[in-house]
C-alpha cells in the first residue's frame, strides 16, 4: 500500500497513518486528546508520542478535561516519575492549563473547525515540498487559542493538529489514503 513519505515501516505508525491521520474528527474529547498529544510532541518526533499514547490515556484520566483541570501539583509530581510518558513539567502543567481553557470554550468543536470554515480543506500535494509546516489558518488558530488561555499551541503545532484531525487533508497524491479522503 503506498503511503505518505513520512510513514515508516513501523506497524503502529502505519496503522495511525491508514486509520486516523487526516480523517475528519468532530468529537470534543478526541479533539482535546489530540491537541494535548500534539503539545506533548513539541520538540520530539510524533512516533515517540504515539508509542506513549496509551500510557498518557491511563495516567491523564482518558484526557477528560474536567479531571485534568483539577490536577494537583502533587499529581503532576507523581506523573514526573512515570517513565511511560514524556516527563516534562511544563507540558504536564500545560495540559492542566489547556483543560481549564478548554472548559471555558462554549463550543470547542465549532471553535476549532471554524479556522477551516467548518469543513476539511483538501490540499492536493504532489510531494513533501507541497506541504507547509504552518499556514495562515494555523497561525490564526494559534493566536486564538493563546488568547483563550492555551499553551503549547504554536502555529506549527496547530498545523500538525489540523492535519491529524482532518481539518486539513495533506495525504499526498501518491498515497492510497489521498483518493479515499479527497474524493
Amino acid at each position: 500500500m503506498p503511503r505518505c513519505f513520512w510513514c515508516t515501516q513501523d506497524p503502529l505508525y502505519q496503522a495511525y497513518h491508514d486509520l486516523e491521520w487526516g480523517v475528519p474528527l468532530r468529537e470534543a474529547g478526541a479533539l482535546f486528546e489530540l491537541l494535548s498529544l500534539e503539545g506533548f510532541q513539541a520538540g520530539l518526533s510524533w512516533i515517540t508520542v504515539l508509542r506513549k499514547r496509551e500510557r498518557y490515556r491511563q495516567v491523564l484520566h482518558g484526557f477528560e478535561p474536567q479531571r485534568l483541570a483539577q490536577l494537583s501539583d502533587g499529581e503532576i509530581e507523581v506523573l514526573m516519575q512515570d517513565p511511560g510518558i514524556v516527563r516534562n513539567r511544563l507540558k504536564l502543567n500545560g495540559v492542566r492549563k489547556n483543560a481549564r481553557a478548554w472548559l471555558q470554550l462554549e463550543d470547542p468543536v465549532g471553535f476549532l473547525w471554524s479556522f477551516v470554515g467548518g469543513r476539511p480543506k483538501i490540499n492536493h500535494a504532489r510531494d513533501r515540498s507541497d506541504i507547509p509546516t504552518e499556514t495562515n489558518e494555523a497561525r490564526a488558530m494559534s493566536k486564538a487559542l493563546k488568547k483563550a488561555g492555551f499553551t503549547f499551541v504554536g502555529p506549527t503545532i496547530c498545523y500538525a493538529f489540523m492535519q491529524a484531525s482532518g481539518m486539513v487533508m495533506d495525504h499526498t497524491r501518491d498515497c492510497d489514503r489521498y483518493a479515499a479522503l479527497a474524493g
